[in-house]
């Protein structure tokens, strides 16, 4: 299977279908990004989306990689990571996983991060093959900042 991972600078009906199609395969509480929602994350400068698309064009996968600086370095993130089901084990998602990892050095990153549930155990032995190290740390989620607006 040739795949090719690019970063998605223009959002085309084929990306936004794409993501139709591989939202619920990630999360089954989010609804799928409008044409608008992925053009400003595309042109935001601190995101790089990155799509794999197989030989035919048909997009298999996607990723957005996360760049900021902090008072200890540039750092990274990735985040929304998905490979479609019909697509899985055949190394999508470590191509883009390596792809991200790649622009990450190429921005001088010092060290690139991710969540993935222990449920996902190909994922997990994924990061693991590339080098990810599990992190003694506890993840904290605040998911409710409506409480701020007065």
């Amino acid at each position: 299977m040739g795949v090719e991972v690019e970063l998605a600078a223009t959002i085309t009906d084929d990306i936004v279908d794409a993501f139709v199609r591989l939202t619920p395969q990630l999360s089954s509480s989010s609804p799928a990004p409008t044409k608008a929602d992925l053009q400003a994350i595309a042109d935001h400068d601190a995101c790089s989306l990155l799509i794999a698309r197989d030989v035919d064009g048909t997009i298999l996968g996607s990723m957005t990689l996360v760049t900021f600086p902090i008072p200890t370095g540039l750092r990274g993130w990735i985040e929304d990571v998905v490979v479609d089901e019909a697509a899985r084990g055949k190394g999508v998602g470590e191509l883009l996983n390596l792809r991200a990892l790649e622009m990450a050095a190429a921005m001088g990153v010092k060290t690139v991060d991710l969540t993935s549930r222990p449920s996902r155990v190909a994922a997990n032995k994924l990061y693991q093959k590339l080098g990810f190290v599990a992190r003694e740390t506890n993840v904290y989620r605040f998911a409710a900042p409506d409480q701020f607006t007065s």
